[in-house]
């Protein structure tokens, strides 16, 4: 009933004539039994009606800031109750008012009162405590934590952004210092009361009825109970009396299920100490970035002073924490207080331990407190996590921030390691280099191959002209140019994909079509490409499309899976081993992966030794986007697929770096990593390729042992046969418009107009003028940068005949 919790009336005179022997019941105390009055002695414990003479009245107050001030005072309670009811007789100034001790205050009568009240009815107010096991159990830290493989912890990722609060901390683990402030800030006697200290709680109600000041007389008992029972929690106004009453008779139970050692424990844990700071751990970490068992007596007083007022300005803790620690045996003022401010003036932030996947905690739905196991390999990604800040360490003179590596189980599609950027270099951490869309370069092309292969449009050993070429669109002409800015005459499809040319792999386009080609590369899992076929063009073939790290890579591991494309997963839980789309034929996977594999094929661009070569068998390719922008290196062996992102996520441009000097490293070391121990073996043919000898005529590449889709073999390759021409300019094409490209810088950006024939001697002009010796090849071709507007380039002798002209527009 709501009538059971009010406060009784008692008898307050009959308090003070109460015989020495007390109230006479036996008090159960443990497995002690004490005489009320003899042992508990709760009328006369404190001297409250004993003779005057038996009660010292201290003689002067201490000064503030020394260790005395912070002790209670004692009064002369016989005189208290000698009072007559006309109360103390010397006039009190509130205010503008004047007020007649026991009058208008009437303090006597107040304090016997509330002191009856207390200390009968208290024992009344008993509500069910919780175990010590079931407050521990219910703390609920803010954090959640995301585990690798094993079990060691990778991540911790906040989830409750009202309270920070950290997991529960013993106090085995607590610094000594952070016991001894708590005790002398809050409650000197904690180890000899009962969960209430009478003798704090009669100068308490003196200070606040006499002296009209503020003061309080909770223990760490009775605090603890306000913090573990929402309903005794304390308003901004204070508490009401009938919680007072439940909070003392609260405490006093909670004394005599808990031992001492429990109720420290569970106080510092769950106490605020300054704004979002709830509990000794995140206290700790965000004040001194330290975990409280490392804390020292300074840094102790100052978080026992945050208790009396966690909000309190700088200043005013400073001067708290200076008394609290003159108490423990810190007498150096200047320091405590030089501790307090550097800690305080700044905003709290908690640095935690491990933060070694961010990016992949992002993707998972975490509870507060919750442990998260993942598929990932705490060990390789911290490797991972370092070689590419080294790596991106070596590259800042080169205009480089940013980088990003995956590192996936080809059978399972598991995720042992995900760095999505380098924090130590990077401006932008934040963003996710595996997530990012960003344009894939060359890093197409195997697959532009394998479907050309499939459809048997071409074989490994078909020849492929790299040479000029132009191409109608709608906006102009599509101009292709290779990497190194040359042309490489008559190449095998093998010699075209494994040295990166892109002539070549424009006229492969030419042959499968551009919308199969999109298509095939949405099958293949790459979704960043949501425009129409019609929208990319011909630039498809060179990277002309975003993608993602994690699509690219997994689109990789598609091909290390023999042409079937399954989900990549990061939870052990999640099954991915079963069912998988084709998405390519197996015998067309191998045959790319075989080249990718072949330094041979390789070397005509990134020479026989080069980054791209690992302690097992791997295929490899390596990709840059338009003015160096993004660089890529992807690979692969019979158990790991790695991609390797270098590039800045503002997308401004990189200097002079590219795949083979970005990303290579980076995927080689890992890679490297991957295979020690266990270098990876070529693997088996499957059904449906054949190996054949063949030789070209004429001899454009060695004679050689060539891969072939079952019914596509040829024993001799025979190039086609060049009629004599005459002497002609070989470009983008009479007429052609020429659009530039406001992404690559005015200075690089060139056409070549070549010279087709028997012409020795001749002289190029533009626009009627001869040409800038600079842009002449050694070749004898003409490297013309772009210029607004129409222009006319031609051919003479040296005499001074026309031979051939050519009309480009520029725009």
């Amino acid at each position: 009933m709501p009538d059971s919790y009010a406060p009784r009336r008692y008898d307050s005179a009959a308090l003070c004539r109460l015989p020495p022997g007390g109230f006479g019941r036996p008090i159960k105390k443990g497995n002690q039994t004490l005489t009320a009055g003899r042992d508990s002695r709760p009328t006369d414990l404190y001297g409250l009606c004993a003779p005057a003479a038996a009660t010292q009245r201290r003689s002067a107050i201490p000064a503030r800031g020394t260790p005395d001030s912070y002790a209670p005072r004692r009064y002369d309670s016989a005189a208290l109750c000698r009072l007559p009811p006309g109360g103390f007789g010397r006039p009190i100034k509130k205010g503008n008012r004047t007020l007649q001790a026991g009058r208008d205050s009437r303090p006597t009568y107040w304090l016997v009162l509330f002191l009856l009240f207390i200390g009968l009815a208290a024992p009344l107010a008993r509500a069910a405590q919780p175990s010590f096991a079931e407050v521990r159990a219910a703390h609920i830290s803010s954090e959640a934590w995301v585990l690798d493989r094993r079990g060691h912890l990778l991540q911790s990722v906040r989830v409750d952004k009202e309270r920070r609060r950290l997991p529960w901390v013993g106090l085995a683990d607590l610094s000594p210092a952070m016991i001894a402030a708590l005790i002398a800030s809050e409650d000197k006697r904690f180890m000899s009361h009962a969960g209430v200290d009478w003798k704090a709680m009669v100068g308490a109600i003196w200070t606040n009825l006499v002296e009209h000041r503020q003061r309080g007389a909770s223990t760490l008992t009775m605090q603890l109970v306000g913090l573990i029972d929402p309903t005794l929690h304390r308003a901004a106004d204070g508490r009401s009396l009938d919680q007072k009453w439940r909070q003392i008779g609260a405490a006093r139970e909670l004394e005599k299920r808990w031992s001492k050692e429990q109720i420290l424990e569970a106080y510092l844990n769950l106490a605020n100490f300054r704004g979002e700071l709830a509990g000794i751990a995140a206290a700790s970490r965000g004040l001194f970035g330290k975990h409280p068992s490392g804390l020292d007596r300074a840094e102790a007083s100052v978080l026992a002073a945050l208790l009396r007022g966690p909000n309190a300005k700088p200043n005013l803790v400073a001067k708290r924490a200076c008394g609290v620690a003159h108490q423990i045996g810190r007498t150096d003022c200047r320091l405590v207080s030089s501790v307090a401010l550097s800690a305080l003036v700044r905003r709290p932030h908690l640095e935690m331990d491990h933060q070694l996947a961010p990016h992949l905690a992002r993707r998972v739905t975490l509870a507060p407190g919750q442990s998260l196991r993942t598929s990932l390999d705490a060990d390789l990604q911290a490797f991972v996590l370092d070689t590419l800040k080294r790596h991106l360490v070596e590259l800042r003179e080169r205009q480089v921030e940013d980088g990003a590596v995956l590192v996936l189980d080809n059978a399972s599609g598991e995720v042992l390691a995900w760095a999505g950027s380098s924090d130590t270099t990077s401006q932008a951490a934040e963003v996710d280099g595996v997530s990012a869309p960003r344009l894939p370069g060359s890093t197409l092309k195997p697959f532009l191959y394998g479907l050309a292969i499939e459809r048997r449009l071409l074989t490994a050993a078909s020849p492929l002209e790299d040479s000029p070429l132009a191409l109608d669109t709608p906006i102009g002409q599509y101009v292709p140019q290779n990497y190194e800015r040359d042309f490489k005459g008559w190449v095998s499809a093998r010699t075209a994909l494994g040295a990166s040319l892109n002539v070549p792999a424009v006229r492969t386009l030419l042959l499968l079509g551009v919308e199969r080609f999109h298509a095939g590369l949405k099958r293949m899992g790459l979704a960043s490409l949501s425009h129409d076929s019609d929208f990319y063009g011909y630039s498809l073939a060179l990277g002309g499309g975003e993608v993602t790290l994690l699509e690219l890579t997994n689109a990789y591991r598609s091909l290390a899976n023999g042409g079937v494309l399954r989900p990549v997963v990061w939870l052990p839980n999640q099954n991915a081993k079963a069912g998988g789309q084709r998405v390519i034929s197996k015998a067309s996977a191998y045959i790319v992966g075989d080249i990718l594999a072949d330094k041979s094929a390789r070397g005509l661009t990134f020479g026989l030794s080069s980054p791209l070569e690992t302690i097992g068998h791997a295929a490899v390719k390596t990709g840059t986007s338009k003015d160096m922008r993004d660089n890529w290196c992807l690979g692969y062996t019979d158990r790991y697929t790695v991609g390797v992102w270098v590039g800045n996520a503002s997308g401004t441009p990189m200097r002079d770096v590219s795949g083979i000097s970005g990303a290579a490293p980076i995927w080689q070391a890992v890679m490297n990593r991957l295979q020690s121990g266990r270098p990876a073996k070529p693997p088996k043919m499957p059904p449906g390729v054949e190996s054949r000898l063949v030789r070209f005529e004429p001899p454009i590449e060695p004679e050689r042992r060539e891969l072939f889709l079952a019914g596509t073999a040829l024993d001799r390759i025979v190039m086609p046969q060049s009629e004599t021409l005459p002497v002609r300019i070989e470009g983008p094409g009479n007429g052609a418009i020429l659009a530039r490209d406001p992404d690559i810088p005015a200075e690089r950006q060139k056409v070549r107009f070549s010279i087709a024939g028997a012409g020795q001697g001749l002289i190029w002009l533009v626009d009627d003028k001869p040409a800038d010796p600079a842009w002449l090849d050694a070749d004898g071709s003409l490297l013309w940068p772009l210029s607004p507007g129409p222009h006319r380039i031609s051919l003479q002798t040296a005499d001074g005949k026309s031979v051939d002209a050519m009309f480009v527009t520029v725009k």
